[in-house]
């Protein structure tokens, strides 16, 4: 019930981006680092290489992340966030921030940072299960 709740608010602070949670990734992605190459973005954010291209493509329509040959390799394509896309990105993040406070309003301050911690440790061993090759039991 919890994560279907989510789901939902969550979704719908990020529908106005193209792709919604896959875009809004994608702008995460971008804002935090060095700018990857349109390859090193798909692995990064989980996505087929067709499907990101064509999400790229929409996003870069809307002037929220420009491309641009990658120096190191002229063959490969690097992908940066625009001023804009920053801009959406902060505007993003705020909706998702009130559709969290929503969800949350029954905890107290203690017990939402408690429950952050928590699911902060869980996303980080999904992480590494989803880094690690699948084994039998």
């Amino acid at each position: 019930m919890v994560s279907s709740a989510f789901h939902r608010v969550a979704t719908s602070s990020v529908e106005d981006l193209p792709g919604g949670p896959r875009g809004y990734l994608v702008l995460v992605a971008l804002a935090s680092g060095e700018p990857p190459s349109q390859l090193a973005l798909a692995q990064q954010v989980n996505l087929d290489r067709t499907v990101t291209t064509y999400l790229l493509d929409d996003l870069e329509a809307l002037q929220l992340i420009t491309r641009r040959p990658d120096p190191r390799d002229r063959r490969a394509r690097q992908v940066l966030i625009t001023e804009e896309g920053r801009a959406e990105l902060e505007r993003t993040q705020r909706r998702l921030t009130l559709a969290e406070e929503r969800l949350l309003a029954d905890l107290d301050e203690d017990d939402t940072r408690r429950l952050r911690l928590l699911l902060t440790r869980v996303a980080q061993t999904a992480q590494r299960e989803a880094l690690t090759p699948e084994t039998d039991c």
